[in-house]
């Protein structure tokens, strides 16, 4: 059976640089105050009304494309992770294949809705197909245009400094060479505290888990219902919320633990791995995963400093600078891992 190795890899972030202190033009907060809770120093922001989530996807694509020297309409799967689509539906699988100009080829386009883990989810995906040989080129994605649904007023600070821009890219492949490619990938979830990290409105949830009248539903009675209500928009109930503390304490949990059964399904040692990647959430979380797993600097790659946490695009632009910067060489022992809304968690342990 061969393995699934990254063929080729791209990233593209917006050009909009909007620093903390440019925050603080919106909301009551400082640059020092957002660095020593998340290590953010600035994020990027995608042009209203020109750019998209899927129009960011498409320029990493190309990169991707170029750099595993196939053409476009080599693609048998897309495959496409996002929290912030273009559309409400349809998903931007089939929006990307269109930006792309192969939709003669009409090749399926399946689309991940799990957040910071969409694309570990991806990935895991992409991976059966490649091994069962269903496919031989499939691209997949993780692309966000969060500044489109962020609350920047002082009451949405603790959420909105987080979030940027981004997207990323990959072309995965079968390879039957020795000491390259997905040996494993791992992935869990825990719905108990789903509301915890959530965008709860629009939603068909007639506020069930969270008070109706709180939510400004219609009573019962009214067989149609309102998608969104006046009361939401007035509230501002239409944007993301967090409750920091439950996810940081969660993430350093779950970060090690799916890292470690990686390692251990492969019979290696944290020592033994060259790059981590985790998912850009919070600096302050991968410091804690790398202590806690007794891991170097240079075993490490964090860019969050620049471009805030981009949720399903983390990894793959991450990863994306680390291999331009030669920090991932070809046969080093790559560890990717992410943890987010839902909850979700997983993790992915290959040879580059």
């Amino acid at each position: 059976m061969p393995q699934t190795k990254i063929a080729g890899i791209g990233h593209y972030v917006p050009d909009q640089i909007y620093t903390n202190d440019d925050l603080t033009k919106y909301m009551d907060t400082s640059d020092e105050w957002i660095q020593e809770r998340t290590g953010i120093k600035q994020r990027r922001y995608a042009k209203k009304h020109e750019e998209t989530t899927t129009t960011m996807a498409a320029e990493a694509t190309k990169i991707a494309l170029e750099r595993a020297g196939i053409d476009k309409n080599e693609i048998e799967m897309i495959i496409f992770a996002t929290l912030s689509p273009d559309y409400y539906f349809p998903g931007c699988g089939v929006l990307l294949q269109r930006e792309l100009g192969i939709t003669e080829t009409e090749i399926g386009a399946l689309d991940i809705r799990n957040q910071c883990s969409g694309f570990i989810y991806g990935l895991s995906v992409a991976d059966q197909f490649i091994k069962t040989g269903m496919y031989k080129n499939i691209l997949l994605v993780g692309s966000e245009m969060h500044s489109m649904g962020l609350d920047f007023r002082t009451e949405g600070r603790g959420v909105t400094v987080l979030f940027g821009d981004g997207a990323g890219a990959v072309i995965l492949q079968p390879t039957t060479e020795e000491n390259q490619g997905i040996y494993s990938t791992h992935l869990h979830s825990d719905g108990t505290h789903a509301e915890e990290l959530a965008m709860i409105n629009p939603g068909s949830h007639g506020g069930r888990h969270l008070g109706k009248e709180k939510y400004g539903y219609p009573d019962e009675a009214n067989p149609g219902g309102v998608f969104v209500t006046q009361k939401m928009v007035d509230d501002h109930l239409l944007s993301p919320n967090m409750t920091g503390q439950l996810v940081f304490k969660t993430a350093v949990r779950k970060f090690p633990k799916v890292i470690n059964e990686a390692l251990v399904k492969n019979g290696f040692e944290s020592s033994d791995i060259d790059m981590l990647v985790p998912h850009q959430a919070n600096l302050r979380i991968s410091q804690f995963v790398q202590k806690s797993l007794g891991l170097k600097d240079e075993q490490v790659y964090n860019n969050i400093q620049r471009y805030g946490n981009t949720t399903a695009a983390s990894i793959p632009i991450a990863l994306c600078e680390a291999y331009l910067e030669g920090k991932v060489k070809r046969g080093d022992l790559v560890c990717l891992a992410a943890f987010g809304s839902g909850f979700t968690w997983g993790s992915a342990l290959l040879r580059w």
